[in-house]
């Protein structure tokens, strides 16, 4: 076994997995999803927001990623248009009424009939991921690590696909503790004004983001 490849494995790794853990616009979307819709359409987030990491990881792994971090006009392109897709997701939640959240504790095929569809939902995840310029710095950032001739490019391509899956598994666990029946009835006590909340922290995060721009 190289221990040094170990090492780096382990340290990108729990880097990762601890920036999961701490919320942000992609996890408050899951959120929202999940206590709205089910686990089968808001799958579409999850496979969205793990399709977003992966594109951006792929552009670090090939160098792209430094040469778009370091273009300032497209980092505040990127950011005026992330903050202000935030902002559009936390008007939606912020006007819905509270009639909208009286099916959350039913049954799956009740909750089955939102409006919203698998691809819609897949959409949502990928704009957020891909619109969010901290998803770029932060893995162009993890991969500086990485990004050295005494890795392998295998080891690297080995490592996206392990992160891009983390992602996807993390937010698909979220997905469906949301999605269980106890929890479910639990969460229609509330939904309304955690996606009250999250809606109001996503909108304070894009305005945050869209202000950097105009300051940075």
């Amino acid at each position: 076994m190289d221990w040094t490849l170990f090492s780096i494995f382990i340290t990108v790794a729990v880097a990762h997995f601890l920036a999961l853990l701490s919320p942000g616009p992609d996890f408050l979307l899951i959120v929202k999803s999940a206590i709205k819709n089910g686990p089968k359409k808001s799958i579409g987030v999850a496979g969205g927001i793990a399709s977003a990491n992966a594109l951006y990881i792929s552009l670090c792994l090939i160098g792209v990623g430094s040469l778009l971090a370091s273009s300032v006009m497209i980092m505040i392109v990127l950011k005026i248009a992330g903050g202000l897709f935030l902002m559009y997701l936390a008007v939606m939640a912020l006007k819905a009424k509270k009639a909208d959240y009286k099916d959350i504790a039913f049954s799956a095929t009740q909750i089955n009939k939102s409006n919203t569809t698998f691809l819609k939902e897949f959409v949502t995840g990928f704009m957020s991921g891909i619109l969010n310029p901290k998803n770029l710095l932060f893995y162009l950032s993890l991969f500086t690590i990485v990004l050295t001739k005494d890795v392998n490019f295998g080891f690297k391509v080995g490592l996206g696909i392990w992160m891009t899956l983390v992602v996807f598994l993390w937010d698909v666990c979220v997905i469906y503790v949301l999605s269980i029946e106890k929890v479910r009835r639990k969460f229609s006590k509330v939904a309304y004004y955690i996606d009250k909340c999250t809606g109001a922290l996503l909108g304070l995060i894009g305005f945050t983001i869209v202000k950097s721009a105009f300051t940075k």
